[in-house]
């Protein structure tokens, strides 16, 4: 790993290069899996939790490729309580969705709104929201890349 420095008393300062070139991919298998706990997994590698040199303000984090998203479970009665709201800016125009039909409707949009709550509110999000890329099903899209199977 390049470092910019030698001197282990100060604080570690990777160059933002070699961490574009450093990032490694990720495939996640969504079934049977609870929302929150995968959700959290994705963001943790997003974000770079993982590895050593992980701060807030440098976008450390990999790619991660989630399959099955449909096939996510939860626990209780969130299927008929959680709601999803979406408004136009028009009055009166606020729709809403249970978490239900949100999964027959569009599921992968589930699990993206649940990870994109958990990454940081900064300027890196959007970036990082990027480097997630859902599937309904599989798809062997990524594999040249040689992605990691996160269990």
């Amino acid at each position: 790993m390049q470092f910019t420095h030698t001197d282990l008393n100060k604080t570690l300062w990777v160059k933002p290069s070699h961490m574009d070139k450093t990032r490694k991919w990720f495939v996640i298998d969504a079934e049977g899996k609870t929302l929150g706990k995968i959700a959290t997994m994705i963001a943790n590698h997003l974000t770079g939790k993982n590895k050593a040199h992980a701060c807030n303000f440098w976008d450390a984090g990999d790619f991660v490729v989630v399959q099955n998203a449909e096939k996510i479970v939860t626990t209780g009665y969130k299927k008929f309580q959680k709601m999803y709201y979406t408004y136009s800016g028009y009055k009166g125009n606020v729709k809403s969705m249970t978490l239900e039909e949100m999964l027959n409707k569009k599921p992968e949009k589930v699990l993206w709104l649940a990870v994109r709550g958990m990454l940081p509110k900064n300027k890196h999000r959007k970036r990082r929201m990027k480097r997630l890329k859902l599937f309904v099903g599989t798809s062997d899209k990524y594999n040249h890349l040689n992605p990691e199977v996160v269990a």
